[in-house]
C-alpha cells in the first residue's frame, strides 16, 4: 500500500469514526442545517477518501461496468437523494437503525462510488451534474424556507428556515467558485496555452 493510500485509509477511516462519535452526531443533528448541510456531506467526504484507498482510477478498472463513471455516480445520487428526503432525516433521528443505515450507507453507496467514478466521468458529465446541482441547491433553499408547515418533524420551523438560507449560500457559493474556474481556472490556462 503507498503512503497517498495509507493516508486515505486513515482520513477516511478517521473522519468515519470521529461523525459516528455521540457528542459530534448528536451536535451535528441537533439542527437541520447541521444535519443536512454539515453531516451528510462529511460522511461522503469520508467514503470519498476510501474511495481513494486502492490509488488512481485506472482506465481498465471496471471498465464493462462503470467505463465512464455513471453507474457509480447515479448510486450515489440515488443514495443521496434518498437522505435527503425529510421522511428519512426524521427516521434517522427516531431510530437507531435508521441511524446505522444512514453512517454506513452514505459513506459506501455515496462517497465511495463518487472517489471512484468522478474520476471516469468525462467532463461534459461533471458539467451536467454541476449544472443541475446548483438550481436543484437552489429549489430546495426555497422550498424550505416558503413552506408554512415543518418538512421534517424533528425540527422546528425556525430551523427549516436556516436550512433554506444555508443551502441557497452553498448554491451561491458553488456557483461563484464554478463561474470562477472556469473562466479564471480552466479557460484562463486554456488561453495561456494557445498565446505561447
Amino acid at each position: 500500500m503507498t503512503r497517498a493510500s495509507r493516508n486515505a485509509l486513515a482520513a477516511g477511516l478517521g473522519l468515519w469514526a470521529l461523525l459516528a462519535l455521540p457528542p459530534l452526531r448528536v451536535g451535528l443533528e441537533a439542527t437541520l442545517a447541521g444535519h443536512m448541510a454539515v453531516q451528510l456531506p462529511l460522511l461522503v467526504a469520508a467514503g470519498w477518501w476510501l474511495g481513494r484507498v486502492p490509488g488512481p482510477v485506472r482506465a481498465d478498472e471496471l471498465a464493462g461496468f462503470n467505463r465512464f463513471g455513471a453507474p457509480g455516480v447515479l448510486l450515489a445520487a440515488f443514495t443521496l437523494a434518498f437522505w435527503l428526503l425529510p421522511r428519512s432525516l426524521d427516521a434517522a433521528l427516531q431510530d437507531p437503525a435508521w441511524e446505522a443505515a444512514k453512517l454506513l450507507s452514505v459513506p459506501l453507496l455515496a462517497g465511495v462510488p463518487l472517489g471512484r467514478s468522478w474520476p471516469r466521468l468525462p467532463g461534459l458529465g461533471r458539467a451536467a451534474l454541476w449544472a443541475n446541482l446548483l438550481p436543484m441547491l437552489g429549489v430546495m433553499g426555497w422550498v424550505y424556507i416558503q413552506s408554512p408547515v415543518r418538512l421534517c418533524n424533528s425540527y422546528l420551523l425556525d430551523q427549516q428556515d436556516l436550512l433554506g438560507r444555508v443551502l441557497l449560500g452553498i448554491a451561491a457559493l458553488l456557483g461563484l467558485y464554478w463561474v470562477g474556474w472556469t473562466f479564471l481556472g480552466g479557460l484562463g490556462r486554456r488561453l495561456a496555452r494557445e498565446t505561447d
